[in-house]
This record gives structure tokens, sequence and C-alpha cells, in this order.
């Protein structure tokens, strides 16, 4: 099973913040024909805002629409406790790969996050089990030394680092060679995984998924010309900047739905809108 490029899917909402499964449903589809796998109610999905049915909801989606071996289903919470009912409850529903990001905003020892991962692994014990490691969003940092140790404590299957953890992909990896490392930091997929990272679990993949999903083919190939030109995609694309917003942006001119956003989410200013839609227009082939 290939593991190198998920799109960490954007949660489709209609003008008035009501969850729009019926986009979900045909983005989600969509998708699952060109990438890799679906990370479902992480962080671009807006996973804060949702309630527990609507997370289970969008899960219940992507294994549907991908298959329960293509899809993370992020289950992560401030508590233990309703981490592992949401992880218990994904599992009912076919989730085999499960992800929680670090617990947040009281800040816990690292015996506290160990903790955490051992009540979902109780409630969850047959799933691959994924840390999410992102301290923008946490206010938690997870040392390389630290995370070796909750690895083996917690049975991890994996992890996935976003913002300035993304920096520990490698020396993770070299501690942990037995494990799925994925880089939140789509920019450059041939250093990630030249540096022992499996792959990249990327919102801008939800936009622009075919020229992710080219980049990964030509680095498989060792067609050197024609990962240049995509990774030339991807700067382009990463050059917009990184916001929900501006994924939603793009996903919007392709057509699924209004992607509206419930959390406090800014448009792209004019400027960058032209520049998206400019981007969609060259890099997204035609319906």
């Amino acid at each position: 099973m290939a593991d190198v490029v998920f799109a960490a899917v954007p949660t489709p909402f209609t003008a008035d913040g009501s969850l729009d499964l019926e986009a979900a449903r045909q983005l989600f589809g969509f998708l699952a024909g060109v990438v890799d796998g679906l990370f479902v109610a992480g962080t671009t999905g807006e996973f804060p805002a949702l309630d527990d049915d609507e997370r289970l909801a969008l899960v219940e989606i992507g294994l549907e629409t991908a298959g329960p071996d293509r899809v993370i289903a992020h289950i992560g919470a401030p508590d233990a406790h309703r981490a592992a009912r949401l992880a218990a409850a994904a599992v009912r529903l076919g989730a085999t790969r499960i992800a929680a990001i670090t617990p947040y905003y009281l800040a816990p020892l690292p015996a506290e996050v160990t903790a955490y991962y051992q009540r979902i692994r109780q409630a969850a014990p047959d799933a691959g089990l994924y840390s999410y490691i992102f301290p923008e969003r946490s206010g938690l940092t997870v040392p390389p030394d630290q995370f070796a140790s909750l690895a083996q404590t917690a049975g991890l299957a994996g992890a996935k680092f976003s913002g300035a953890a993304s920096r520990n992909v490698a020396s993770c990896a070299a501690l942990c060679p037995e494990l799925k490392i994925f880089s939140g930091d789509d920019t450059d997929l041939a250093l990630t995984l030249r540096t022992g990272g499996a792959g990249i679990i990327s919102a801008r993949a939800s936009a622009f998924p075919e020229v992710f999903a080219a980049l990964s083919a030509a680095l498989a190939t060792g067609d050197a010309d024609a990962a240049a030109v995509h990774q030339a995609d991807v700067t382009a694309i990463a050059s917009t900047g990184a916001s929900i917003g501006r994924v939603k942006e793009a996903v919007r001119l392709r057509g699924f739905g209004s992607m509206a956003a419930r959390m406090p989410v800014a448009a792209p200013d004019e400027t960058t809108a032209a520049r998206i839609a400019e981007l969609v227009k060259s890099l997204a082939p035609a319906a």
C-alpha cells in the first residue's frame, strides 16, 4: 500500500455554518481517486468546531469513499476521555488507522501525554495509532527522545509532524525506523523521503492532488526531469501561503461546494485569490 501523499481534507460547510455532507462525499471521493489516502477531521478539517457526531460522519464518508486502509481518522481531543470514546467509535465504523493530536489547552507533563495515548490505545487496541504533533496549535513541544519513548510505550504506528515539529521528521525517523513518520510540510517531498519520512499529509494536496500525486510518481520512478517540473508546480502552489482559507478557496473553485469555514478563517485577499484562481486554471484538469 502506497503511503506517500495523504490529503488533509478540509470540511465543507455551507454559508450558515452547516456541515455539507454531500460536498464532503464528492470531495473525498475525488481525492481518493488521485492521492494515496485521506487524513480526516484534522486541523484543516477544523476539528475543534465539529461535534462528535459530525466528526464520525466525516470519518464514515472517508471510509466509504477511500476504504479503511487509506483513511487516517483524527480523533484527538484535549482530554483522553473524549479521544478514547471517538477512537472506539471510529473503529466501530471500520477505521483501522487513527491519529490523535497531543492533548492541548492545559500544558501536560510528558507522563500525562503518554497516559493520554495509552488510554486511546486501550480503547482501540487493534488500530494503527498515530500521534499528531503540532506545537503551534497545541502549545506542546515533543522532542525526539520523548517521542521515541512515547512511541514504544503507547505502541504507535507512526506520527504526523506539523509546523516547527516537521523539522524533527529526520531525527524521529532515525530513532524509530519501523514507524511511518509523515511531515505536514509539503514543500519538499523529495527531502522528506530522503531523510526517512514516509511521506506528507498535505492540506494543499486537497486542492491540487494531481500535482502532488505526479511528483510522488516521478520520485518513485526516478524521473528527475518530471520531478523537477512537478516540484516547480508545488513551489508555485506553496507561494500562495499556508492557510485553511486559501485551501478552501482553491477547492471551492474546483466545484466542491461553497467551502465556507466554521472557525475564524480569513478568506484570501484579492491578489492572493486571483493567484489561486490562476493556479487552479493552469494546474487542475477540468472536470
